[in-house]
């Protein structure tokens, strides 16, 4: 008896289409470190991020910030590294954001031992490039499920109010890179200024020119104000938003700028693992300066409702499959949803600093 042919609309015919829907969503989430180990989501880290207490309508992390607002001007040479807009333009307006780490949107200066620095280039045929970079030359953790731990294992024990040593010291076993960033976090001096603060791009990226050929690189902001270590002593007593009022000063003498380097990596450096620098003996070339000319209050400010999502970028650049990486980018986009929520439901602290 032959096997009867299935009817249009069939649920048969359909069958294949979602085999392939539901393998290629497992592939997504499996490369980017989704599913597997822990079970990780975005929405357990960013659960972990406010369950020391967020206040609602800010930012899960990094929820203190600044606005600012600038150029950036390439130099001759970008052109040659990436078809990017951005490289070929004479100058892109830029739209970012200061930050301190944690979720705290008034803790003081003096705390934060880490820095942020977020940036959106629009180039004139509407393409845009956005950046999240941090004052650490490294990350804490080659992937989420590790920073995910580290972040767990760093809350309070309701029983002591204080965070468990043991749970540390498991995790530390388990994602040993973990204890460099420590050790970095400990010894290196904290910049007295945001204007004299070196800001890096942990994530690898690869950049492709006209020629079509590609290649692997991390970028970092530079600053052209010299590095001046705060005195411990003086930290110790500086005011609440020491940050803010240093950059409005320096801002009210004149622009601030940074040049953005690319280094590149040679065979054999760690694309996908954030967690390892590359030698600083790797080539490097300036791609452009960033001026800044304003700074303002993020409580109105134009980056306020802005998501600094580090995937979305313009032709001529690309993601690599650093798995941290992509798993900032959805993060970034719960705590977004999230936050625009609450403002939509009015329950946002008004004239918050989000």
């Amino acid at each position: 008896m032959p096997t009867p042919t299935p009817r249009r609309g069939s649920p048969l015919l359909l069958l294949p289409i979602a085999l392939i829907v539901i393998a290629l969503a497992l592939l997504f989430a499996w490369t980017g470190g989704w599913i597997g180990e822990h079970g990780v989501t975005p929405q357990t880290m960013v659960n972990t991020a406010e369950a020391s207490g967020t206040p609602p309508g800010f930012r899960r992390a990094h929820a203190k910030g600044i606005c600012i607002a600038g150029t950036f001007t390439p130099t001759p040479a970008a052109a040659q590294l990436s078809t990017a807009r951005v490289f070929a333009q004479p100058s892109t307006p830029v739209l970012g954001r200061f930050s301190n780490p944690g979720n705290d949107p008034h803790a003081p200066d003096n705390k934060a031992a880490v820095r942020g620095m977020a940036l959106q280039l629009k180039t004139d045929d509407g393409q845009e490039w956005r950046m999240a970079m941090n004052s650490f030359p490294f990350f804490a953790s080659s992937t989420p499920q590790g920073f995910q731990a580290m972040n767990a294992a760093r809350l309070p024990d309701p029983a002591t109010g204080k965070p468990d040593p043991e749970k540390m010291k498991a995790v530390l076993a388990r994602y040993p890179e973990i204890a460099n960033f420590m050790a970095w976090s400990k010894s290196a001096p904290t910049p007295d200024s945001l204007a004299n603060t070196r800001f890096n791009g942990v994530n690898a990226f690869r950049l492709t020119n006209a020629q079509g050929e590609t290649r692997a690189v991390r970028w970092s902001m530079r600053p052209h104000a010299p590095f001046v270590a705060a005195d411990p002593a003086q930290l110790q007593g500086a005011a609440n938003d020491f940050l803010a009022a240093d950059l409005d000063r320096r801002l009210a003498a004149g622009p601030l700028r940074w040049d953005m380097v690319m280094q590149f990596a040679a065979p054999g450096d760690p694309i996908e693992d954030p967690s390892r620098a590359w030698p600083e003996s790797r080539p490097e070339t300036v791609a452009g300066t960033l001026t800044l000319v304003r700074a303002e209050p993020q409580a109105d400010g134009a980056c306020r409702d802005l998501n600094f999502d580090p995937l979305i970028l313009p032709q001529g650049i690309a993601a690599t499959d650093d798995p941290v990486l992509h798993a900032r980018s959805s993060v970034y986009s719960v705590s977004f949803n999230r936050r625009e929520r609450e403002v939509s439901q009015g329950a946002a602290q008004h004239g918050s600093a989000r």
